[in-house]
Protein backbone atom coordinates (compact mmCIF):
# COMPACT_ATOMS: atom_id res chain seq x y z
CA UNK A 1 0.00 0.00 0.00
CA UNK A 2 1.51 3.41 -0.94
CA UNK A 3 2.64 5.51 1.97
CA UNK A 4 0.45 8.42 0.81
CA UNK A 5 -2.58 6.22 1.38
CA UNK A 6 -1.32 4.35 4.41
CA UNK A 7 -0.27 7.43 6.38
CA UNK A 8 -3.17 9.81 6.17
CA UNK A 9 -4.86 12.13 8.59
CA UNK A 10 -7.81 9.74 8.80
CA UNK A 11 -8.21 6.01 8.67
CA UNK A 12 -11.04 5.36 6.26
CA UNK A 13 -11.50 1.82 7.53
CA UNK A 14 -11.76 2.89 11.15
CA UNK A 15 -14.02 5.75 10.17
CA UNK A 16 -16.32 3.40 8.25
CA UNK A 17 -16.49 0.98 11.19
CA UNK A 18 -17.14 3.79 13.66
CA UNK A 19 -19.81 5.51 11.56
CA UNK A 20 -21.28 2.25 10.22
CA UNK A 21 -24.01 1.79 12.87
CA UNK A 22 -24.94 5.45 12.57
CA UNK A 23 -25.25 5.20 8.77
CA UNK A 24 -27.22 1.96 9.00
CA UNK A 25 -29.65 3.63 11.40
CA UNK A 26 -30.07 6.58 9.02
CA UNK A 27 -30.68 4.30 6.03
CA UNK A 28 -33.13 2.20 8.05
CA UNK A 29 -35.13 5.27 9.07
CA UNK A 30 -35.22 6.50 5.46
CA UNK A 31 -36.44 3.11 4.24
CA UNK A 32 -39.17 3.04 6.88
CA UNK A 33 -40.21 6.61 6.02
CA UNK A 34 -40.31 5.75 2.31
CA UNK A 35 -42.46 2.68 2.97
CA UNK A 36 -44.79 4.68 5.20
CA UNK A 37 -45.19 7.74 2.94
CA UNK A 38 -45.11 5.80 -0.36
CA UNK A 39 -44.05 9.00 -2.22
CA UNK A 40 -43.95 7.63 -5.76
CA UNK A 41 -47.32 6.88 -7.42
CA UNK A 42 -48.20 3.66 -9.26
CA UNK A 43 -47.21 3.67 -12.91
CA UNK A 44 -50.60 2.49 -14.14
CA UNK A 45 -54.00 4.14 -13.58
CA UNK A 46 -57.47 3.54 -15.06
CA UNK A 47 -59.55 6.44 -16.41
CA UNK A 48 -63.23 5.86 -17.27
CA UNK A 49 -64.05 7.90 -20.38
CA UNK A 50 -67.18 7.45 -22.50
CA UNK A 51 -68.51 6.10 -25.81
CA UNK A 52 -66.52 6.11 -29.03
CA UNK A 53 -66.08 9.49 -30.75
CA UNK A 54 -67.25 11.34 -27.65
CA UNK A 55 -65.55 14.33 -26.04
CA UNK A 56 -64.80 12.16 -22.99
CA UNK A 57 -62.84 9.75 -25.16
CA UNK A 58 -60.91 12.59 -26.81
CA UNK A 59 -60.04 14.19 -23.46
CA UNK A 60 -58.99 10.79 -22.10
CA UNK A 61 -56.49 10.42 -24.94
CA UNK A 62 -55.04 13.84 -24.17
CA UNK A 63 -54.61 12.99 -20.50
CA UNK A 64 -52.92 9.71 -21.47
CA UNK A 65 -50.43 11.50 -23.74
CA UNK A 66 -49.51 14.10 -21.11
CA UNK A 67 -49.07 11.64 -18.23
CA UNK A 68 -47.03 9.30 -20.44
CA UNK A 69 -44.30 11.98 -20.39
CA UNK A 70 -43.95 11.36 -16.64
CA UNK A 71 -43.93 7.59 -17.00
CA UNK A 72 -47.58 7.04 -16.02
CA UNK A 73 -49.66 4.69 -18.19
CA UNK A 74 -53.29 5.81 -18.34
CA UNK A 75 -55.58 2.94 -19.30
CA UNK A 76 -58.72 4.32 -20.94
CA UNK A 77 -61.87 2.44 -19.96
CA UNK A 78 -64.73 3.07 -22.45
CA UNK A 79 -68.24 3.33 -21.02
CA UNK A 80 -71.74 4.45 -21.92
CA UNK A 81 -71.13 7.82 -20.31
CA UNK A 82 -71.34 9.80 -17.09
CA UNK A 83 -73.64 7.53 -15.07
CA UNK A 84 -71.64 4.45 -16.05
CA UNK A 85 -68.41 6.20 -15.04
CA UNK A 86 -69.87 7.00 -11.63
CA UNK A 87 -70.84 3.37 -11.14
CA UNK A 88 -67.37 2.18 -12.19
CA UNK A 89 -65.85 4.49 -9.57
CA UNK A 90 -68.19 3.26 -6.87
CA UNK A 91 -67.32 -0.36 -7.68
CA UNK A 92 -63.58 0.36 -7.72
CA UNK A 93 -63.18 -0.68 -11.37
CA UNK A 94 -61.80 2.76 -12.29
CA UNK A 95 -59.46 5.12 -10.47
CA UNK A 96 -60.77 8.28 -12.14
CA UNK A 97 -63.67 9.17 -14.41
CA UNK A 98 -65.49 12.04 -16.12
CA UNK A 99 -68.84 12.66 -14.41
CA UNK A 100 -71.50 15.15 -15.37
CA UNK A 101 -73.16 17.42 -12.81
CA UNK A 102 -76.38 15.97 -11.47
CA UNK A 103 -75.40 12.39 -12.36
CA UNK A 104 -75.00 11.35 -8.74
CA UNK A 105 -78.76 11.48 -8.37
CA UNK A 106 -79.18 8.99 -11.19
CA UNK A 107 -78.39 5.96 -9.07
CA UNK A 108 -77.70 4.79 -5.58
CA UNK A 109 -74.30 4.41 -3.99
CA UNK A 110 -72.03 5.69 -1.29
CA UNK A 111 -70.20 8.69 -2.73
CA UNK A 112 -68.29 9.42 0.48
CA UNK A 113 -65.41 7.45 -1.04
CA UNK A 114 -65.23 9.86 -3.99
CA UNK A 115 -63.75 13.33 -4.37
CA UNK A 116 -63.41 15.85 -7.17
CA UNK A 117 -60.38 17.12 -9.06
CA UNK A 118 -62.25 20.27 -10.04
CA UNK A 119 -64.72 21.42 -12.70
CA UNK A 120 -63.27 20.89 -16.17
CA UNK A 121 -65.80 22.29 -18.63
CA UNK A 122 -69.50 22.84 -19.24
CA UNK A 123 -71.26 20.13 -21.19
CA UNK A 124 -74.29 21.63 -22.96
CA UNK A 125 -77.44 19.67 -23.65
CA UNK A 126 -77.56 19.40 -27.44
CA UNK A 127 -81.06 18.84 -28.77
CA UNK A 128 -80.86 18.48 -32.54
CA UNK A 129 -84.05 18.18 -34.57
CA UNK A 130 -84.97 17.82 -38.21
CA UNK A 131 -86.43 20.86 -39.93
CA UNK A 132 -89.21 18.79 -41.50
CA UNK A 133 -90.23 17.65 -37.99
CA UNK A 134 -90.33 21.26 -36.83
CA UNK A 135 -92.50 22.24 -39.80
CA UNK A 136 -94.82 19.37 -38.98
CA UNK A 137 -95.14 20.59 -35.40
CA UNK A 138 -95.77 24.15 -36.58
CA UNK A 139 -98.36 23.01 -39.12
CA UNK A 140 -100.25 20.97 -36.55
CA UNK A 141 -100.18 23.90 -34.13
CA UNK A 142 -101.69 26.15 -36.75
CA UNK A 143 -104.00 23.65 -38.44
CA UNK A 144 -106.96 25.88 -37.63
CA UNK A 145 -105.52 28.91 -39.36
CA UNK A 146 -108.02 30.85 -41.40
CA UNK A 147 -106.44 30.40 -44.83
CA UNK A 148 -104.08 27.92 -46.52
CA UNK A 149 -101.61 30.77 -47.01
CA UNK A 150 -101.44 31.27 -43.25
CA UNK A 151 -100.84 27.56 -42.72
CA UNK A 152 -97.98 27.59 -45.24
CA UNK A 153 -96.43 30.68 -43.60
CA UNK A 154 -96.56 28.99 -40.21
CA UNK A 155 -94.64 25.96 -41.46
CA UNK A 156 -91.85 27.80 -43.34
CA UNK A 157 -88.65 28.18 -41.25
CA UNK A 158 -90.34 26.73 -38.14
CA UNK A 159 -88.11 26.23 -35.09
CA UNK A 160 -88.39 24.51 -31.70
CA UNK A 161 -87.70 26.54 -28.58
CA UNK A 162 -89.53 24.67 -25.79
CA UNK A 163 -89.65 21.05 -24.73
CA UNK A 164 -93.45 21.05 -24.93
CA UNK A 165 -93.10 21.18 -28.70
CA UNK A 166 -91.54 17.70 -28.70
CA UNK A 167 -94.86 15.99 -27.97
CA UNK A 168 -95.58 13.30 -30.50
CA UNK A 169 -92.05 13.29 -31.95
CA UNK A 170 -89.58 10.40 -32.07
CA UNK A 171 -86.83 11.43 -29.65
CA UNK A 172 -83.66 9.55 -28.70
CA UNK A 173 -82.38 10.47 -25.22
CA UNK A 174 -79.26 8.28 -25.11
CA UNK A 175 -78.37 5.18 -23.16
CA UNK A 176 -79.06 4.99 -19.40
CA UNK A 177 -75.30 4.90 -18.73
CA UNK A 178 -74.88 8.35 -20.25
CA UNK A 179 -76.93 10.14 -17.60
CA UNK A 180 -78.91 12.03 -20.28
CA UNK A 181 -82.14 10.03 -19.78
CA UNK A 182 -82.17 11.02 -16.10
CA UNK A 183 -81.47 14.65 -16.99
CA UNK A 184 -84.14 14.74 -19.69
CA UNK A 185 -86.58 13.12 -17.30
CA UNK A 186 -86.10 16.01 -14.88
CA UNK A 187 -86.49 18.61 -17.62
CA UNK A 188 -89.62 16.98 -19.03
CA UNK A 189 -91.11 16.65 -15.56
CA UNK A 190 -90.49 20.33 -14.88
CA UNK A 191 -92.52 21.07 -18.06
CA UNK A 192 -95.30 18.70 -16.93
CA UNK A 193 -94.74 16.49 -19.96
CA UNK A 194 -95.57 12.81 -19.61
CA UNK A 195 -93.05 10.52 -21.30
CA UNK A 196 -95.98 8.62 -22.78
CA UNK A 197 -96.68 11.49 -25.21
CA UNK A 198 -93.19 11.08 -26.69
CA UNK A 199 -91.79 8.23 -28.73
CA UNK A 200 -88.63 7.82 -26.70
CA UNK A 201 -85.72 5.56 -27.68
CA UNK A 202 -82.41 4.97 -25.90
CA UNK A 203 -79.95 4.10 -28.64
CA UNK A 204 -76.23 4.65 -28.37
CA UNK A 205 -74.90 7.89 -29.80
CA UNK A 206 -73.51 6.58 -33.12
CA UNK A 207 -76.47 4.38 -34.19
CA UNK A 208 -78.88 7.06 -32.96
CA UNK A 209 -77.14 9.66 -35.15
CA UNK A 210 -77.31 7.33 -38.16
CA UNK A 211 -81.04 6.77 -37.58
CA UNK A 212 -81.56 10.51 -37.09
CA UNK A 213 -79.89 11.40 -40.37
CA UNK A 214 -81.87 8.65 -42.12
CA UNK A 215 -85.16 10.20 -40.97
CA UNK A 216 -86.04 7.42 -38.53
CA UNK A 217 -85.83 9.85 -35.59
CA UNK A 218 -87.15 13.39 -35.32
CA UNK A 219 -84.81 14.57 -32.56
CA UNK A 220 -81.69 13.43 -30.80
CA UNK A 221 -80.44 14.56 -27.38
CA UNK A 222 -77.03 14.18 -25.81
CA UNK A 223 -74.82 16.16 -23.45
CA UNK A 224 -71.28 16.67 -24.62
CA UNK A 225 -68.49 19.21 -24.92
CA UNK A 226 -68.33 21.00 -28.28
CA UNK A 227 -65.13 19.03 -29.05
CA UNK A 228 -67.34 16.00 -29.77
CA UNK A 229 -67.13 14.94 -33.42
CA UNK A 230 -70.89 14.29 -33.43
CA UNK A 231 -71.60 17.85 -32.32
CA UNK A 232 -69.26 19.32 -34.90
CA UNK A 233 -70.84 17.26 -37.66
CA UNK A 234 -74.51 17.85 -36.78
CA UNK A 235 -74.02 21.61 -36.39
CA UNK A 236 -73.00 21.74 -40.05
CA UNK A 237 -75.51 19.22 -41.47
CA UNK A 238 -78.17 20.74 -43.78
CA UNK A 239 -81.74 20.14 -42.63
CA UNK A 240 -80.67 19.78 -38.98
CA UNK A 241 -81.24 22.50 -36.39
CA UNK A 242 -80.16 23.00 -32.80
CA UNK A 243 -82.95 23.77 -30.35
CA UNK A 244 -82.75 27.19 -28.69
CA UNK A 245 -83.59 26.84 -24.98
CA UNK A 246 -85.47 30.12 -24.62
CA UNK A 247 -85.99 29.34 -20.91
CA UNK A 248 -82.32 28.51 -20.18
CA UNK A 249 -82.10 31.03 -17.36
CA UNK A 250 -85.20 29.59 -15.72
CA UNK A 251 -83.77 26.05 -15.93
CA UNK A 252 -80.58 27.19 -14.18
CA UNK A 253 -82.67 28.64 -11.33
CA UNK A 254 -84.67 25.43 -10.98
CA UNK A 255 -81.67 23.08 -11.11
CA UNK A 256 -78.46 24.01 -9.29
CA UNK A 257 -76.26 21.78 -11.46
CA UNK A 258 -77.31 23.57 -14.68
CA UNK A 259 -75.81 26.75 -16.08
CA UNK A 260 -77.18 28.94 -18.90
CA UNK A 261 -74.71 29.22 -21.80
CA UNK A 262 -74.88 30.81 -25.23
CA UNK A 263 -73.52 29.39 -28.49
CA UNK A 264 -72.46 32.63 -30.25
CA UNK A 265 -73.55 33.37 -33.79
CA UNK A 266 -70.97 32.20 -36.34
CA UNK A 267 -68.69 30.48 -33.78
CA UNK A 268 -68.85 27.16 -35.67
CA UNK A 269 -68.11 28.66 -39.09
CA UNK A 270 -67.73 32.41 -39.48
CA UNK A 271 -67.76 32.30 -43.30
CA UNK A 272 -70.95 30.23 -43.45
CA UNK A 273 -72.46 32.05 -40.43
CA UNK A 274 -73.12 28.85 -38.47
CA UNK A 275 -75.15 29.12 -36.34
CA UNK A 276 -77.08 31.99 -37.97
CA UNK A 277 -78.02 33.45 -34.56
CA UNK A 278 -77.12 33.09 -30.89
CA UNK A 279 -78.43 29.81 -29.46
CA UNK A 280 -79.28 29.57 -25.77
CA UNK A 281 -78.46 26.25 -24.10
CA UNK A 282 -78.43 24.68 -20.65
CA UNK A 283 -75.27 22.95 -19.51
CA UNK A 284 -74.24 20.82 -16.53
CA UNK A 285 -70.61 21.11 -15.43
CA UNK A 286 -68.38 18.08 -15.94
CA UNK A 287 -65.91 17.18 -13.21
CA UNK A 288 -63.12 14.63 -12.92
CA UNK A 289 -63.89 12.37 -9.98
CA UNK A 290 -61.54 9.97 -8.24
CA UNK A 291 -61.55 7.53 -5.36
CA UNK A 292 -60.20 8.83 -2.05
CA UNK A 293 -57.48 6.18 -2.02
CA UNK A 294 -55.86 7.42 -5.23
CA UNK A 295 -52.21 8.40 -4.77
CA UNK A 296 -51.78 12.16 -4.10
CA UNK A 297 -49.05 12.46 -6.75
CA UNK A 298 -51.48 11.13 -9.37
CA UNK A 299 -54.07 13.70 -8.33
CA UNK A 300 -51.46 16.41 -8.76
CA UNK A 301 -50.48 15.15 -12.23
CA UNK A 302 -54.08 14.94 -13.44
CA UNK A 303 -54.87 18.41 -12.09
CA UNK A 304 -51.82 19.89 -13.81
CA UNK A 305 -52.73 18.10 -17.03
CA UNK A 306 -56.25 19.51 -16.71
CA UNK A 307 -54.83 23.03 -16.54
CA UNK A 308 -53.14 22.45 -19.88
CA UNK A 309 -56.01 20.61 -21.58
CA UNK A 310 -58.97 22.72 -20.42
CA UNK A 311 -57.32 26.09 -19.79
CA UNK A 312 -57.64 27.51 -23.30
CA UNK A 313 -60.56 29.61 -24.55
CA UNK A 314 -63.51 27.82 -26.14
CA UNK A 315 -67.07 28.20 -27.34
CA UNK A 316 -68.43 28.49 -23.82
CA UNK A 317 -65.45 29.69 -21.80
CA UNK A 318 -62.73 32.28 -21.63
CA UNK A 319 -59.03 31.49 -21.36
CA UNK A 320 -58.02 30.07 -17.94
CA UNK A 321 -61.62 30.06 -16.75
CA UNK A 322 -61.41 26.28 -16.35
CA UNK A 323 -60.48 24.15 -14.51
CA UNK A 324 -61.80 25.66 -11.29
CA UNK A 325 -63.13 24.55 -7.92
CA UNK A 326 -66.65 25.92 -8.42
CA UNK A 327 -69.89 23.98 -8.98
CA UNK A 328 -68.55 20.76 -7.44
CA UNK A 329 -71.08 18.45 -5.82
CA UNK A 330 -68.30 16.52 -4.02
CA UNK A 331 -65.35 17.83 -1.95
CA UNK A 332 -62.33 18.90 -4.00
CA UNK A 333 -59.08 17.05 -3.23
CA UNK A 334 -56.48 19.31 -1.59
CA UNK A 335 -53.76 18.26 -4.04
CA UNK A 336 -56.01 19.15 -6.99
CA UNK A 337 -57.10 22.47 -5.50
CA UNK A 338 -53.47 23.46 -4.88
CA UNK A 339 -52.43 22.50 -8.43
CA UNK A 340 -55.37 24.30 -10.06
CA UNK A 341 -54.75 27.54 -8.19
CA UNK A 342 -50.94 27.58 -7.99
CA UNK A 343 -49.83 25.46 -10.94
CA UNK A 344 -46.81 23.15 -10.89
CA UNK A 345 -44.65 23.17 -7.71
CA UNK A 346 -41.30 24.95 -7.93
CA UNK A 347 -39.15 21.81 -8.09
CA UNK A 348 -41.24 20.22 -10.83
CA UNK A 349 -40.55 23.21 -13.05
CA UNK A 350 -36.83 22.39 -13.12
CA UNK A 351 -36.47 18.72 -12.16
CA UNK A 352 -37.94 15.48 -13.54
CA UNK A 353 -41.25 14.60 -11.94
CA UNK A 354 -39.99 11.55 -10.05
CA UNK A 355 -37.11 13.44 -8.43
CA UNK A 356 -39.17 16.53 -7.59
CA UNK A 357 -42.05 14.46 -6.22
CA UNK A 358 -39.73 12.39 -4.02
CA UNK A 359 -38.11 15.49 -2.53
CA UNK A 360 -41.44 17.29 -2.03
CA UNK A 361 -43.01 14.38 -0.18
CA UNK A 362 -39.95 13.31 1.82
CA UNK A 363 -38.45 16.65 2.86
CA UNK A 364 -40.41 16.92 6.11
CA UNK A 365 -39.57 13.39 7.20
CA UNK A 366 -35.95 13.87 6.14
CA UNK A 367 -35.81 16.99 8.31
CA UNK A 368 -37.16 15.04 11.30
CA UNK A 369 -34.65 12.22 10.71
CA UNK A 370 -31.78 14.71 10.51
CA UNK A 371 -32.93 16.39 13.72
CA UNK A 372 -32.90 13.00 15.46
CA UNK A 373 -29.58 11.83 14.03
CA UNK A 374 -27.57 15.02 14.61
CA UNK A 375 -27.24 14.47 18.40
CA UNK A 376 -26.41 10.81 17.81
CA UNK A 377 -23.70 11.74 15.32
CA UNK A 378 -21.64 13.23 18.15
CA UNK A 379 -20.62 9.74 19.31
CA UNK A 380 -18.85 9.02 16.01
CA UNK A 381 -15.65 11.10 16.63
CA UNK A 382 -15.03 9.67 20.15
CA UNK A 383 -15.69 6.16 18.85
CA UNK A 384 -13.24 6.70 15.98
CA UNK A 385 -10.59 8.08 18.34
CA UNK A 386 -11.01 5.14 20.72
CA UNK A 387 -10.67 2.62 17.90
CA UNK A 388 -7.44 4.16 16.56
CA UNK A 389 -5.83 4.68 19.97
CA UNK A 390 -6.76 1.17 21.07
CA UNK A 391 -4.19 -0.19 18.57
CA UNK A 392 -1.49 1.53 20.60
CA UNK A 393 -2.84 1.27 24.14
CA UNK A 394 -3.39 -2.47 24.04
CA UNK A 395 0.46 -2.95 23.95
CA UNK A 396 0.89 -0.90 27.12
CA UNK A 397 -0.64 -3.77 29.09
CA UNK A 398 2.02 -6.21 27.87
CA UNK A 399 4.79 -3.62 28.45
CA UNK A 400 3.63 -3.04 32.02
CA UNK A 401 3.53 -6.78 32.66
CA UNK A 402 7.16 -7.08 31.50
CA UNK A 403 8.17 -4.24 33.76
CA UNK A 404 6.49 -5.85 36.80
CA UNK A 405 8.28 -9.16 36.18
CA UNK A 406 11.76 -7.61 36.00
CA UNK A 407 12.46 -7.97 39.72
CA UNK A 408 10.41 -11.12 40.35
CA UNK A 409 12.20 -13.33 37.85
CA UNK A 410 15.83 -14.05 37.40
CA UNK A 411 15.68 -14.74 33.69
CA UNK A 412 16.00 -11.21 32.33
CA UNK A 413 17.18 -12.48 28.97
CA UNK A 414 13.76 -14.03 28.35
CA UNK A 415 12.11 -10.75 29.27
CA UNK A 416 14.49 -8.90 26.97
CA UNK A 417 13.57 -11.23 24.12
CA UNK A 418 9.88 -10.68 24.86
CA UNK A 419 10.46 -6.92 24.90
CA UNK A 420 12.22 -7.05 21.52
CA UNK A 421 9.27 -8.97 20.07
CA UNK A 422 6.92 -6.30 21.44
CA UNK A 423 9.03 -3.57 19.83
CA UNK A 424 8.97 -5.34 16.45
CA UNK A 425 5.19 -5.53 16.54
CA UNK A 426 4.93 -1.88 17.61
CA UNK A 427 7.00 -0.80 14.62
CA UNK A 428 4.41 -2.37 12.34
CA UNK A 429 1.45 -0.50 13.83
CA UNK A 430 -0.22 1.76 11.25
CA UNK A 431 -2.04 4.81 12.56
CA UNK A 432 -3.09 8.14 11.01
CA UNK A 433 -0.54 10.93 11.13
CA UNK A 434 -2.53 12.77 13.78
CA UNK A 435 -1.91 9.87 16.21
CA UNK A 436 1.80 9.22 15.53
CA UNK A 437 2.85 11.06 18.70
CA UNK A 438 1.20 8.33 20.79
CA UNK A 439 2.89 5.64 18.70
CA UNK A 440 6.30 7.21 19.25
CA UNK A 441 5.51 7.55 22.93
CA UNK A 442 4.93 3.76 23.07
CA UNK A 443 8.27 3.09 21.39
CA UNK A 444 10.03 5.48 23.78
CA UNK A 445 8.54 3.68 26.77
CA UNK A 446 9.73 0.37 25.33
CA UNK A 447 13.31 1.77 25.24
CA UNK A 448 13.00 2.91 28.85
CA UNK A 449 12.03 -0.58 29.99
CA UNK A 450 14.91 -2.05 27.92
CA UNK A 451 17.42 0.25 29.68
CA UNK A 452 16.06 -0.87 33.02
CA UNK A 453 16.52 -4.52 32.04
CA UNK A 454 20.07 -3.83 30.84
CA UNK A 455 20.99 -2.16 34.15
CA UNK A 456 19.89 -5.23 36.04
Amino acid sequence: MPKTIRYTLLSLRDLAVSAGPFLLLAVGLLVLAYAWLDPNPPKRVTLATGPAQSAYEEFGKRYARLLAKDGIEVVLLPSEGSAANLQLLREGKADLGFVQGGTSEAGTGNDEQLESLGSLFVEPVWLFYREDAARKVASEANVRSATPEARDAAGVGATLSTLTQLQGLRVNVGTPGSGVPNLMGKLLESNRIETSVLKISQLEQTPATVAFLAGELDAIVFASAPESLMVQMLLQTPGVKLMDFAQSEAYSRRFAFLSPVVLPRGVVDLAANIPPQDVRLVAPTTTLLTRTGTHPALLQLFALAGNEIHGSAGWFKRAREYPNVKNNELPVAKEAERSIQAGAPLLQRYLPFWVANLVERMWLVMGIIIAVLLPLSRIVPPLYEFRVRSRIFRWYGQLRDIEHRIESTGDNSALLEELNSLENRAEKISVPLSYTDELYALRSNIHLVRKKLQRL
